[in-house]
C-alpha cells in the first residue's frame, strides 16, 4: 500500500543522505578496524629471541662501504614498522652514516617523529642513501643528502654548513659513522687502516660538533654512536674498540661543557647489530653465519631496536640525562 503513497523529494534525500551516511560510517569503520589490526600486530606481545632473524645466516662479504640492501637478511630499519608520535616535532636533524644500519633506523624514525633530517654517507652508498630520503619525504619531512667523506676535516665544516642552510637550522646532531675492520693482531693492522679508523670515528665526531655548536641552541641534543666494546674489547678489535673507549669519553665530558648552555650529550653503545659493518670487513668472514648467537637473546639486535633510545635522548622527555651511555646489547 505504501507504493500508493506521493513521494515525498525531500524525504528521498533524507533517506539517501542517511545510507550514504551509514555507507560512508561502515566504510571508514572498516578502514579503523584495518588500521588497528595493523597496530595490533606491530605492538603485540613477542618473544624478543624469536621476534627478528637467528643465526645461522648465510656466508657474505662485501667490499667496504657495503650496501644494507645487498646483506641476507636484509636488516629491518623500522621500514615498515616504526610508528611516531610527534616526539620531534619541527626538529631539525644531521646524522652521519644515515643510509644503512643504525643511522638509517634513527633517520626513519625521526622523521616519522616529525623532525626534518640531513642524513651524511659516503658517495658508494648512494642507492641505500636514496631510499631513506625517500622514507623521510614519505613522512612528510624535509629530507637532505649530504655525500662525502668524513675523514677530510674541510668536507665536516661544508657538511654542518650545508644542514644548516638546507634546515633552516639544527638542533639534533646524530655522530654516527664509524669505520670498523677486524684482526688478529697489531702486525696485522696497516697505519693507512688505523688512520681510518681514528679519523672516522674520533676525529670527525670532533670535527663535526665544534663546528655544529655555534647553531645549537638550548634544548638542543647531541648523540654519539659508541659501543659495548668500549669496556669489553675483543681481541681482534684493536684500533676500534680504542676509538669506542675516546666516544664515551666524549660524551661525558662535552657534556659537563655544555650543561651549562643547556645542551644534552649522551652515547649509545650497541651490541651485535645486523649492519653492513660487519660484513666489509668489521668482523671475520667465518664469524659471520653466527654472528650475535652468543648475546643472551641469541641473535644479533635489529636497528629497528636500537631507534628508539636515539629518539628519548634527542627529544625533551630525557631533559635530564647528559653524559649516560645507554647500552643495548641482546644481554
Amino acid at each position: 500500500m505504501t507504493d500508493d503513497l506521493p513521494q515525498n523529494p525531500d524525504r528521498r534525500k533524507l533517506m539517501g543522505g542517511i545510507a550514504g551516511g551509514v555507507a560512508a560510517a561502515g566504510l571508514a569503520g572498516a578502514a579503523h578496524a584495518q588500521q588497528s589490526s595493523e597496530a595490533a600486530k606491530l605492538t603485540r606481545m613477542r618473544d624478543p629471541q624469536t621476534a627478528y632473524p637467528q643465526p645461522p645466516f648465510p656466508e657474505q662479504q662485501q667490499d667496504w662501504p657495503g650496501l644494507a640492501s645487498q646483506m641476507d637478511p636484509v636488516p629491518d630499519h623500522g621500514e615498515d614498522s616504526y610508528r611516531g608520535s610527534d616526539r620531534l616535532q619541527g626538529r631539525r636533524a644531521l646524522i652521519t652514516g644515515g643510509d644503512s644500519g643504525i643511522g638509517r633506523a634513527v633517520a626513519i624514525a625521526f622523521a616519522r617523529e616529525g623532525a626534518d633530517v640531513a642524513i651524511n654517507y659516503l658517495p658508494d652508498e648512494e642507492q641505500d642513501a636514496q631510499e631513506v630520503i625517500a622514507l623521510i619525504e614519505e613522512a612528510g619531512r624535509r629530507a637532505v643528502a649530504i655525500p662525502g667523506d668524513i675523514t677530510d676535516a674541510d668536507f665536516c665544516q661544508q657538511l654542518v654548513q650545508r644542514a644548516v642552510d638546507e634546515l633552516g637550522g639544527l638542533d639534533i646532531l646524530v655522530n654516527n659513522a664509524g669505520f670498523q675492520q677486524s684482526a688478529p693482531l697489531i702486525e696485522d693492522i696497516s697505519d693507512e687502516t688505523f688512520d681510518q679508523t681514528m679519523k672516522t670515528n674520533v676525529y670527525a665526531p670532533f670535527w663535526i660538533t665544534k663546528a655544529a655548536l655555534p647553531h645549537l641552541e638550548e634544548g638542543a641534543s647531541i648523540i654519539i654512536t659508541a659501543s659495548v666494546v668500549a669496556d669489553q674489547p675483543p681481541e681482534n678489535l684493536f684500533d676500534y674498540a680504542q676509538t669506542k673507549a675516546a666516544n664515551v669519553i666524549y660524551a661525558q665530558v662535552l657534556a659537563k661543557q655544555l650543561a651549562s648552555r643547556g645542551i644534552r650529550v649522551n652515547a649509545v653503545a650497541p651490541g651485535p647489530f645486523w649492519t653492513p659493518l660487519q660484513v666489509v670487513g668489521g668482523q671475520p668472514p667465518e664469524a659471520i653465519p653466527d654472528f650475535g648467537a652468543d648475546a643472551a637473546m641469541g641473535r644479533p639486535g635489529q636497528p629497528v631496536e636500537i631507534a628508539p633510545l636515539y629518539v628519548l635522548l634527542a627529544s625533551a622527555e630525557s631533559s635530564y640525562s647528559t653524559g649516560q651511555l645507554f647500552e643495548a646489547t641482546g644481554g
